[in-house]
């Protein structure tokens, strides 16, 4: 299985969730919202694509991480290689899972499939677009007034409370 990625996989993140963490940045994004500060990884066909194994790899040999962080771009539109880097995450490597989307949580739960399954497998989702106008930058790991922290239960998605 493959991933289409951005750019390299970033370490010792603290703006991307609590703790050090190991970042992936995901290619590929069907938002566009106005603002974003990631607009290169929109192009569905930009980026590089890896091995998840390799991916695991690099992982792996970073020391000193408490969770990773997907980012992006849209990590929902590859949902079944993001959860399977997230597996590999939890279980091998003991870290908690975080990860932003543009989507909101109803949208993926109404979804289904394997972005749903994939939310499964987070600690924490940090979602909806990002929305120029409202903005804040006091608000902790989100841009705009509309996006939520959300903290769920792995396994299950359940949403156990907000931020």
């Amino acid at each position: 299985m493959q991933i289409r990625l951005s750019g390299p996989i970033e370490h010792d993140s603290i703006v991307n969730g609590y703790g050090l963490r190991a970042v992936v940045w995901t290619q590929g994004c069907p938002n566009h919202c106005k603002g974003c500060q990631n607009p290169e990884t929109w192009d569905f066909n930009g980026g590089t694509l890896v091995d998840v194994e390799q991916v695991k790899e690099e992982l792996r040999a970073l020391k000193g991480q408490a969770g990773i962080t997907f980012c992006g771009g849209e990590p929902f539109v590859q949902p079944e290689a993001c959860k399977e880097i997230a597996d590999f995450c939890r279980n091998e490597l003991g870290w908690n899972v975080w990860s932003f989307s543009g989507f909101t949580y109803e949208q993926i739960k109404k979804y289904g499939g394997a972005a749903w399954e994939f939310l499964k497998s987070l600690d924490a989702l940090i979602d909806g677009p990002f929305i120029l106008e409202q903005r804040d930058l006091s608000l902790k790991f989100r841009g705009s007034k509309n996006q939520r922290l959300l903290h769920l239960e792995v396994g299950t998605g359940k949403i156990l409370s907000e931020e």
